[in-house]
C-alpha cells in the first residue's frame, strides 16, 4: 500500500436508503494502516450542492456537486433506496454522471436498488449482479441482457461489484478493502465495527 489515499466517492440523492450510503461511508472512513492512517478519502456526492432528505426524514448535506466532484474517484458507490428505483433511475444527468466517472474509476458498485441505476446505463449489459431480494425479479425483467444472481451479499463481474440490500453494502465495502488494501486490514475494520464478517 502506497501513501496515496484511495478516493471513495459515495452518490446520495432525495429518499436515498440511509444505510446503504452511511455504511460504506462508515466502513472506508474507518479504515486504517497499521500505524492509524487512514486510507480513503471518502466524499459525498449528490447531483447539486444542497441539502438531499434521504429515507425517513434524514437530511444530508453533500461535499461536492456532480459539477464539483472533480477529482478522481477510485470507488464509485451507488446506493439504492426508493429515491433509486422511483426517480433517479431514469435522471438523464445523473446516468451521464455515471458513465462519464466509470471510465476513470477502478471500481464502480452498487448497494441494493443502487443496482437498477447502473443497469439503466447498460453498463452491467452481460455482466452478473445482484440486487435487494424484493427486487431480483425487477432486475430479472426489465434489464435481460444482465445474469441476475440470487442469495449473494455481493457479486463481482470486472471492475462493477452489485451488493444485496441496505446491510450487505457494509459486507460489499470491506471486501472492497480486503480486493485493495488486504485481508488483515478488511478484518481489522470489521472488528472495529463490531461487525461479523467471514472473509
Amino acid at each position: 500500500m502506497n501513501n496515496n489515499k484511495i478516493n471513495i466517492g459515495i452518490l446520495i440523492f432525495d429518499e436515498v436508503e440511509v444505510l446503504d450510503f452511511t455504511g460504506p461511508f462508515e466502513v472506508f472512513s474507518i479504515a486504517s494502516d497499521d500505524n492509524g492512517a487512514k486510507l480513503f478519502n471518502v466524499t459525498i456526492i449528490a447531483e447539486k450542492n444542497e441539502v438531499v432528505n434521504a429515507r425517513n426524514g434524514l437530511r444530508v448535506l453533500p461535499d461536492r456537486s456532480f459539477q464539483e466532484a472533480n477529482k478522481k474517484i477510485d470507488v464509485l458507490i451507488i446506493p439504492g433506496g426508493f429515491g433509486a428505483e422511483t426517480v433517479e433511475f431514469k435522471n438523464e444527468k445523473l446516468l451521464k454522471w455515471i458513465i462519464e466517472t466509470n471510465e476513470k474509476t477502478i471500481i464502480t458498485a452498487s448497494v441494493c436498488t443502487g443496482a437498477i441505476i447502473i443497469a439503466e446505463t447498460k453498463l452491467l449489459n452481460g455482466k452478473k449482479a445482484t440486487t435487494h431480494w424484493m427486487d431480483l425479479d425487477r432486475l430479472k425483467n426489465d434489464y435481460p441482457s444482465i445474469q441476475v444472481v440470487t442469495n449473494k451479499k455481493y457479486v463481482e463481474d470486472g471492475k462493477f461489484i452489485t451488493s444485496g440490500g441496505i446491510s450487505a453494502g457494509i459486507n460489499m465495502s470491506l471486501y472492497i478493502i480486503e480486493k485493495l488494501c488486504g485481508k488483515e486490514i478488511a478484518l481489522h475494520t470489521a472488528k472495529r465495527m463490531e461487525y461479523d464478517l467471514n472473509i
